[in-house]
């Protein structure tokens, strides 16, 4: 393989991928890559087969169907060892940190380094500290005092400090678990920008949300995930953030039901309100136009490809 062939190739690739739970198909005939230096955003509500997908590429469930492939080789993961070994580091929402433990200690929780030797060995506490200082630097995080605990920190630092931590080990992709669910609009922005900061050091970033205004500035692809099919994979210049905006908020879902509501005999005021307050958010660009103009687009993109 020459050096163009391994820059183009993939570092992680799905094609047609699928898992199921005894009859339960949990995730069906989903795609995606990402290289170097992408974010691949995978976005999608409360059971759209987000935790499925992040399961198969961290090794901690195989797939059943399709092609699993890392740096071009078909692979079925045993495990998240297994993942890591590869360079796949998952940071999942509920950040597994030890609150009152210092953010060094955390840095370096489960590798800790020693020095020494036989009965003598103990740890290396000077070194693991100014490492975790310097990672925390290169990554644009200038902590007051890596000894203070690390629950001390605001939602957003501590995902910042597990980015660092993933760099640091040797992750070349990096799955991020809905990384601004919990956080308020200023710390979101802080994570946001430390996902740069590692797309800009050559790592490929996978992205789990369900907010497209998150995902739309920083991603460079735009998987959407629903009842665990894809029902739209775009390039960023093939979509705009009020498109996606409107595929992911499902515009057509809440008309369609006003109507069945109505037709089944029901009072459809409450529903006719809300969707009527979804309408006039004009950030959101989900109302009954949006969403005419949006699939009147996608398929004039569709006759044009």
């Amino acid at each position: 393989m020459n050096a163009t062939t391994q820059a183009d190739t993939p570092l992680v690739e799905l094609d047609g991928a699928g898992k199921r739970y005894g009859n339960i198909i949990a995730l069906r005939d989903v795609s995606l890559k990402v290289g170097s230096g992408e974010v691949m955003c995978v976005l999608g509500d409360n059971g759209a087969g987000k935790s499925t997908l992040i399961k198969i590429i961290a090794g901690l469930h195989q797939h059943d169907d399709g092609v699993f492939s890392i740096d071009g080789e078909e692979v079925k993961l045993s495990s998240p060892r297994d993942a890591l070994k590869r360079g796949i580091a998952t940071v999942y929402q509920d950040l597994a940190v030890a609150p009152l433990m210092p953010v060094w200690r955390n840095f370096f929780l489960g590798s800790e380094v020693t020095k020494g030797w036989g009965p003598f060995r103990r740890l290396d506490v000077d070194f693991m500290k100014k490492t975790a200082k310097k990672e925390l630097l290169d990554m644009g995080i200038d902590l007051r005092d890596v000894e203070q605990p690390i629950g001390t920190l605001s939602g957003g630092e501590r995902q910042c400090v597990a980015i660092a931590r993933a760099v640091y080990f040797g992750a070349k992709v990096l799955i991020l678990d809905e990384p601004t669910a919990a956080l308020g609009v200023k710390q979101s922005g802080v994570v946001l920008k430390y996902i740069i900061q590692a797309r800009d050091r050559g790592l490929g970033v996978i992205f789990i949300t369900h907010n497209p205004h998150h995902a739309y500035p920083v991603g460079n692809r735009f998987l959407l995930l629903r009842r665990g099919q894809n029902i739209g994979y775009h390039e960023k210049n093939e979509i705009t953030l009020e498109e996606l905006t409107a595929l992911m908020a499902g515009g057509a879902e809440l008309e369609a039901l006003v109507h069945e509501l109505r037709d089944a005999g029901t009072n459809t005021e409450e529903v006719r309100v809300i969707r009527d307050e979804i309408e006039k958010d004009e950030s959101a660009g989900v109302g009954r136009v949006a969403v005419t103009e949006t699939v009147a687009t996608h398929n004039l993109k569709k006759k044009r490809r």
